[in-house]
C-alpha cells in the first residue's frame, strides 16, 4: 500500500516529491535521479579526499620547514654597527610579548674535508642556539654542529677538523686571500624531513663575524607562549628606528606558502570539474522529468498552478537531488578521510617522501568551501530547470 505524504506540507513540497519518488512508468527518470544524486556525492567526496590529503601533506611540510624558520627576526639599518644592534636589541628585549632576543649572524659558504666539499649556510651565535634549530646543545658553541647526515657520509668523529670558506675573500698586497677556518667537530644534529639537500651549520659568533663580516648581523627574537606574532611584530616595527626591517616567519617563507595555496587551488579546480559534470547531468534529469509529465503540468496550469509555484517546485526538486548528493558524498568524504589517516591505510616508501603514510587533515574551511561550491552549482542548475517549467503554458503541455 502506498505511503501518502503528510497534508500539512506546501502544495510544492509535496509536487516535488511526487516527482522524486520512483513509480513503474517512470522508473527510468527515477533512476536517472538517483544517478545523478550519486554522481554528485562521488565528485564531493573526491574532492573532500583530495583537498584533505594535500592538507596533510601541506601540513607536514610547512611544519617541518618552520620548525626550522625564525619566529621574528629583526634586520638593523644599512651601516648599524654593533652598539647600534645592542642599542636595538635593548629595545626589542622591552616590547611585550617578546621572551628573548639575541644577535645571529647568516651566511653562505662550504665545508670541505679531506677532498669533499659541501656548500652550507652558515649560523653563528654567542649565547645559545636559535629555537629553530633543533638538537643543537644549549650551550655557548666552540666548534662546528653539523647535520648527522653529512657527518654520517664524511665518516667524521667529534673532534675531527673540518674547514670553513668563507665567500669573502681578504685583500692582501699579493691579491685576494680566502678566509679559511678549521674549527673542530663539536656536535651533530638532526635535519628536517623537508631538508634533505640543505646543510646548515652552527659555529661561534665570533668565527662566524671574522669569516663574514658583520654585514649579516641580526636579532633572532623569541615571543612569549600565546605571543601574536603579527600584534608583535608592528609592535616592533613601531618601537624600531628608521630602517629597521622586522620580517615574521610568512614573509621568510612566502615564496613556499603562495606555492602551497596555488597548489591547493588547482587541486581545487580540477576536481570540481566532477561536481560540474553532477551538475550538467542534473539539468538532464530535470529536462527529462519536465518532458515526461509535460501532461500533467499542464492540467496543473490548467487548475490554477501559478508559474511561480511550478518553478518553486522544480527548484526545490533540484534542491531535494543536490542536498542528497551533497549530504552522502560529505559524509563519504570526512569518514573515509578519518579512517585512511586513523589506520594508516595508505602507505608510501619512507625514504622517498617525507612522511610514510597519506596524511588526510580535514580542514573546516575546506569543508565548508566544497560543501558551499556544490550546494550553489546545482541550485544555479536546479535554477534552468525550474525557469524552464514554469514557463510553459497549460495549454502547449496538453497539446504535447
Amino acid at each position: 500500500m502506498r505511503r501518502r505524504p503528510a497534508r500539512g506540507l506546501p502544495f510544492q513540497v509535496l509536487l516535488a516529491l511526487r516527482y522524486l519518488r520512483s513509480t513503474r512508468k517512470d522508473a527510468f527518470v527515477s533512476f536517472l535521479c538517483k544517478l545523478t544524486a550519486g554522481g554528485l556525492a562521488l565528485g564531493v567526496g573526491a574532492l573532500i579526499l583530495a583537498l584533505s590529503a594535500l592538507s596533510g601533506f601541506q601540513s607536514e611540510l610547512l611544519g617541518d620547514v618552520l620548525e626550522r624558520t625564525p619566529t621574528l627576526e629583526v634586520l638593523p639599518p644599512a651601516g648599524a654597527g654593533g652598539e647600534e644592534l645592542e642599542a636595538m636589541a635593548i629595545t626589542v628585549s622591552a616590547v611585550a610579548g617578546v621572551a628573548g632576543v639575541q644577535q645571529l649572524l647568516y651566511g653562505r659558504g662550504w665545508l670541505l674535508y679531506a677532498g669533499s666539499l659541501e656548500p652550507a649556510e652558515l649560523v653563528g651565535f654567542a649565547e645559545r642556539p636559535p629555537a629553530w634549530f633543533p638538537g643543537v646543545p644549549d650551550v655557548p658553541p666552540t666548534g662546528l654542529f653539523l647535520p648527522e647526515g653529512l657527518v654520517s657520509e664524511w665518516n667524521l668523529w667529534t673532534g675531527d677538523r673540518v674547514r670553513v670558506v668563507s665567500p669573502r675573500p681578504t685583500l692582501t698586497p699579493v691579491g685576494p686571500k680566502p678566509r679559511i677556518r678549521a674549527l673542530p667537530l663539536s656536535g651533530t644534529y638532526r635535519e628536517g624531513r623537508a631538508e634533505i639537500d640543505r646543510v646548515r651549520v652552527a659555529l661561534p659568533l665570533d668565527v662566524a663575524e671574522t669569516l663574514l663580516g658583520l654585514s649579516d648581523l641580526r636579532l633572532d627574537v623569541d615571543l612569549e607562549p600565546g605571543a601574536d606574532v603579527a600584534t608583535v611584530a608592528r609592535r616592533l616595527r613601531a618601537a624600531l628606528p628608521d630602517g629597521a626591517v622586522v620580517r615574521s616567519w610568512r614573509e621568510l617563507q612566502r615564496p613556499l606558502v603562495f606555492v602551497l595555496r596555488l597548489e591547493k587551488a588547482m587541486i581545487f579546480l580540477a576536481v570540481l570539474l566532477i561536481v560540474v559534470v553532477a551538475s550538467l547531468a542534473l539539468v538532464a534529469s530535470l529536462a527529462l522529468i519536465i518532458t515526461s509529465r509535460l501532461p500533467e503540468i499542464g492540467v496543473l496550469g490548467a487548475m490554477g498552478a501559478s508559474p511561480r509555484l511550478m518553478h518553486r517546485s522544480f527548484l526545490l526538486l533540484g534542491a531535494l537531488l543536490a542536498g542528497l548528493g551533497t549530504t552522502l558524498g560529505g559524509a563519504l568524504g570526512l569518514g573515509g578521510a578519518l579512517i585512511l589517516d586513523r589506520f594508516e591505510l595508505l602507505s608510501l616508501p619512507g625514504g622517498v617522501y617525507i612522511v610514510d603514510h597519506v596524511p588526510f587533515h580535514v580542514r573546516p574551511v575546506d569543508l565548508a568551501v566544497v560543501l558551499g561550491a556544490s550546494v550553489a552549482l546545482t541550485l544555479a542548475a536546479s535554477f534552468w530547470g525550474a525557469r524552464r517549467a514554469a514557463a510553459l503554458r497549460p495549454v502547449e503541455a496538453l497539446r504535447r
